[in-house]
């Protein structure tokens, strides 16, 4: 802290701002009305919404999207706080996820496809898995995991599989017995399975032989060896390693079997065809699964979700905001991996007997076409994907939405602030104007949507999250846990202020790690069990404005404080992609002796346009012109790609390595690995050099939350 006060000594009057009040430069945008048709046919048309959803009724509020569900016992209390920050809902209730999910919609959708697998190769059918076929599917996987591998209520099984039908059953195989599933993102590397492996006490393992991305068949069966080995190591012993098959006549993997522990699904379930398993009955607040995130140091986090309560709240965001009805065809192009796959691929729209697709691959693959060739074929209506996914397909394929017939009714960004840019070419050339968008916020952690528009009637602003959502209460801190007014101006903290039934129940294995991490840092009395005392610290900087409207700013842990002058990375980026070449756009702090730290900027341009240095200079000059000149950076590197995670996410922490001079470290993961050494050449040279920083500078850059 000292060190910040002494570079505020040199700062403006104006910058010298508490550690969370965040230096603010975007403008305030055009707002965008929903259109018509869509409030025509909307589900949320109704303002008292906000009133129902008031901390007045509060937490009964709540009871509208439990009832959603179809319980085995009706809760007795709603919320009960008296082990706080551990949060109990809808205490005393009963009721199975997989039942919620599957059997209770067969008397009205039996023969409606409840999943459509695409295949990344396009000569390949598509699969339509209706609810009939997927209750049975689920049912032999559940007699499968109970009586061949003795699973009860409360084992863990670990799930480390591409984007395949399988995956859900798996999923949905688990809840019926009450089993704790733990899904690892598919791209993810055989040791970073297998230190998840580990955390949970995992003894099952299942997995795929292999999968298609980007135009190449994957071998992922050698991902499990290396996961169990790496378990073993830390004395974990995984009894049983089961492998689906991604071709139903040949396998897809080179790696050998190991006798006595890996199984090949499709052979086993022969054993199990026609076999009926009873959903057991669990408790609401029994862990449902367990979803790990990064963490800044140390191991990563498994956040525990309940059953009832984070059902309830992805049924209730999801028929709200995602506006979705039994006959929407809904997409979301995320990875069930993540968090968003989770709450909005499988939890929610299967609750409420949607049709939900689940397409394998990368989104620009045989080209940037593929995404509306997909939805124009299956009619798909409901479109969710995140600002990566929006920024890779304007730069490859800007005017290929126009070549192809689909309509969408509304849309959904997800996973990082979207920049203006962005969000009008998705609004008008993918959207072409006729949808309604909702840019929503939230975390691994808070189980569903936190911050969004009410797509019937909220209008749009691009850059803003939008206001809160029901039931939902905020407040933006500085440092010193003061409050930042609503329209002041400068931005903080984001926390919220009260519980919601989404909200993950604790970090498994680490009970005072959850308290420490999200609620630490603005509790007012350790002992108090009156929620008001335990705001959610949620970790990113945010402004709030006079209309209500929460601007995210990004991960508190990415801003660069310039002489006192704290700058929001996302706000820098944003201003890089207001020149036309510039597809993405990534800053990283480098160390600086005058100021402490300054910005460093990362571009990508779009197809068929040549590095020009006249380009790094336009960009210089927008970054001046929208934010100022204290955030000028020292250098503008045009780069012929970003380093990127399989998931498509910027991998800043690799280009902050190489700004720093410091080892970029383990990158074979990268979706691109190649690309790391030729930026190094570009921004180091071929000689040695000296280490401006230590990694506890670059450290908090890039991470995946």
């Amino acid at each position: 802290m000292s060190e910040r006060r002494a570079d505020a000594k040199e700062a403006p009057e104006e910058s010298r701002l508490s550690e969370a009040e965040i230096a603010v430069h975007w403008k305030e945008e055009a707002i965008y009305h929903p259109p018509p048709k869509f409030v025509g046919q909307a589900n949320l048309t109704d303002p008292a919404i906000m009133e129902r959803f008031s901390e007045e009724h509060f937490p009964e509020c709540f009871r509208e999207y439990a009832d959603l569900l179809t319980w085995d016992r009706y809760w007795t209390t709603t919320l009960d706080t008296s082990h706080a920050p551990f949060w109990k809902w809808f205490v005393g209730g009963r009721l199975n996820a997989s039942f919620n999910c599957v059997d209770r919609h067969l008397e009205a959708h039996r023969n409606k496809a409840a999943l459509i697998f695409v295949p990344e190769p396009e000569e390949e059918p598509t699969q339509f898995i209706t609810y009939q076929e997927l209750w049975v599917r689920v049912n032999e996987m559940a007699a499968l995991l109970r009586d061949g591998c003795g699973l009860r209520s409360g084992d863990r099984v670990t799930i480390h599989m591409p984007m395949t039908a399988e995956l859900p059953i798996t999923m949905l195989a688990c809840a019926r017995l009450g089993v704790i599933h733990s899904v690892v993102f598919g791209g993810f590397s055989g040791e970073a399975c297998g230190a998840r492996i580990v955390d949970s006490g995992s003894r099952i393992l299942v997995t795929m032989d292999g999968y298609y991305r980007s135009g190449k068949l994957l071998d992922h069966k050698a991902n499990a060896d290396i996961a169990v080995r790496k378990a073993a190591e830390e004395g974990v012993t995984v009894e049983k390693v089961l492998v689906w098959r991604r071709f139903r006549d040949r396998p897809a993997s080179t790696t050998p079997m190991v006798e006595g522990r890996d199984f090949v699904v499709d052979d086993l379930l022969k054993q199990y065809r026609g076999h009926r398993v009873d959903p057991v009955s669990m408790p609401a607040e029994a862990p449902l699964f367990l979803m790990y995130t990064s963490g800044s140091t140390g191991k990563p986090k498994g956040c525990q979700h309940s059953t009832g309560g984070y059902l309830a709240y992805v049924a209730g965001t999801t028929r709200l905001i995602q506006d979705l009805h039994p006959t929407d065809v809904y997409w979301c192009m995320a990875d069930i991996g993540w968090i968003t796959g989770h709450s909005y691929i499988v939890y929610g729209p299967l609750a409420l007997a949607a049709t939900s697709v689940l397409y394998e691959g990368v989104p620009t693959y045989p080209d940037a076409g593929r995404p509306w060739r997909i939805a124009e074929r299956l009619g798909v209506n409901i479109f969710h994907t995140s600002p990566t996914a929006i920024r890779a397909l304007r730069k490859l394929g800007p005017d290929e939405p126009k070549k192809y017939r689909y309509a969408f009714k509304c849309m959904t960004t997800v996973g990082e602030p979207i920049e203006p840019e962005a969000w009008r070419w998705y609004y008008e050339t993918v959207g072409r104007r006729e949808a309604a968008i909702t840019d929503t916020w939230w975390q691994t952690e808070t189980g569903g949507f936190l911050c969004s528009t009410k797509p019937a009637l909220d209008p749009m602003k691009p850059g803003s999250a939008g206001p809160p959502m029901p039931g939902i209460y905020p407040i933006v801190f500085d440092e010193e846990g003061k409050e930042v007014p609503q329209g002041a101006g400068r931005a903080g903290n984001i926390c919220i202020r009260n519980p919601w039934p989404g909200i993950f129940q604790t970090i498994w294995g680490d009970p005072e790690r959850f308290v420490r991490t999200y609620y630490g840092k603005y509790n007012r009395n350790r002992s108090s069990t009156d929620w008001h005392d335990w705001p959610y610290f949620a970790g990113d900087g945010a402004l709030w404005a006079a209309d209500g409207y929460l601007r995210i700013l990004g991960r508190v842990d990415d801003v660069i404080n310039v002489a006192g002058h704290r700058l929001g990375t996302k706000e820098i980026e944003s201003a890089c992609l207001t020149v036309p070449e510039v597809a993405e756009a990534a800053v990283v702090p480098i160390v600086d002796a005058e100021r402490g730290r300054v910005p460093e900027v990362y571009v990508a341009l779009k197809p068929g346009i040549a590095p020009d240095p006249a380009i790094a200079e336009r960009v210089s000059r927008a970054i001046e012109t929208v934010i100022g000149k204290i955030a000028r950076p020292r250098a503008v590197r045009i780069v012929p790609d970003m380093p990127k995670t399989r998931s498509g996410k910027i991998m800043r922490r690799v280009l902050a390595s190489i700004s720093n001079r410091m080892d970029y470290g383990d990158i074979t993961t990268l979706a691109n690995p190649e690309v790391v050494e030729q930026i190094r050449l570009q921004v180091q040279g071929s000689g040695p050099v000296e280490a401006r920083a230590g990694p506890e500078d670059i450290r908090r850059f890039g991470q995946e939350h």
